[in-house]
């Protein structure tokens, strides 16, 4: 989980790239160099990574690419914060609501083609998991389920309001916790070199942050 996150701390960077691309919102010089501490960073700890292999580097790069993409685009058909122009946009609930019907319906099919149905009493006795233990499986799941929904309907709000940089720069410093996390609960081994890869990587989150405040006053 730590060298996940770790990659998908790259996010300004893949965000930088789309949202010059399609909405020709093109960084200063600044904003750039505070990106390249993220990227550095991140390069660091994943060369030191004792866990590397390169189909989870893969995975999370392709991550990356897929949400920034999803942000940068919904960001574009969005319509500007507290607009009430009639054909202006989708404000961030119906935006949201239309892309998860939409991705249910897309795989739905295929992750029961694929995997089949895997929380049914049955499947799950097959699976060693049975009585209490299955309970407690499924009201974990449940409250998973509504707790990652709640988290993207506020990171679409969020989003509807600041730029998609912004957005993936700030959804950087939630992997602290989630490293830190991973570290504690499941041991995993953290190499010195990882550690500054990522302390030099969350410095640049905070750098970034301090230059978009620099630049928020003088248009001001």
């Amino acid at each position: 989980m730590s060298f996940t996150h770790t990659i998908k701390a790259m996010e300004p960077f893949f965000s930088v790239v789309l949202s010059a691309a399609f909405l020709n919102d093109k960084p200063s010089l600044p904003v750039l160099l505070t990106l390249l501490p993220i990227v550095g960073g991140v390069v660091l700890a994943s060369a030191s990574e004792a866990t590397f292999n390169w189909a989870g580097f893969g995975a999370a790069m392709g991550s990356n690419a897929t949400f920034q993409s999803r942000n940068v685009l919904s960001k574009k058909f969005m319509a500007s914060s507290g607009s009430a122009k009639p054909g202006g946009g989708l404000d961030n609930i119906n935006l949201f609501s239309l892309i998860t019907m939409l991705s249910f319906v897309l795989l739905a099919p295929v992750t029961l083609a694929v995997e089949g149905v895997r929380l049914t009493p049955a499947a799950l006795a097959a699976s060693g998991v049975s009585g209490a233990a299955a309970t407690l499986l499924l009201q974990r799941a449940l409250a998973a389920a509504v707790c990652f929904h709640a988290y993207q309907q506020v990171s679409y709000m969020i989003l509807q309001r600041v730029s998609p940089v912004t957005h993936s720069v700030g959804n950087c410093v939630k992997r602290v916790v989630v490293i830190a996390a991973s570290v504690v609960f499941f041991k995993n081994p953290v190499t010195p070199a990882s550690i500054a890869g990522t302390a030099v990587a969350l410095g640049g989150v905070f750098a970034y942050s301090q230059v978009k405040r620099a630049q928020g006053k003088k248009a001001a």
